[in-house]
């Protein structure tokens, strides 16, 4: 039988749980109140450190589900994670609309990826 693992767990979530060789995160938030930019990059920071806590890295993301508070802020979240993709490795990948927990987050994602 394979092994899950939770860390950062709290009674409503973990933040990692492994499964074999999969790792799948919790969605990311950013700084409440923020430009999208700035949630973008505070949530791909995140992603990055709980990825290498888990023993995997962004090369490695197999998907990625995001979610905008409005899709009018696709491009500016976009020239973030494009900037932050490796080359030649972006996750299959989903975009949408939707309500956040509160009005003052704009952007979340949800990973997906491989460990190595």
């Amino acid at each position: 039988m394979t092994e899950i693992t939770y860390s950062h767990t709290t009674q409503r979530m973990s933040q990692i749980v492994t499964h074999g060789d999969t790792i799948y995160l919790a969605g990311q938030v950013g700084t409440a109140g923020a430009s999208v930019t700035q949630q973008t990059q505070d949530c791909l920071a995140k992603i990055d450190a709980l990825l290498a806590e888990a023993g995997s890295s962004k090369a490695r993301i197999l998907q990625a589900t995001i979610w905008l508070a409005d899709m009018a802020d696709f491009a500016e979240m976009n020239a973030v994670w494009d900037a932050w993709v490796p080359e030649g490795r972006a996750p299959a990948r989903a975009c949408g609309e939707s309500k956040l927990a509160t009005p003052d987050f704009t952007v979340e994602i949800l990973i997906t990826a491989a460990k190595g």
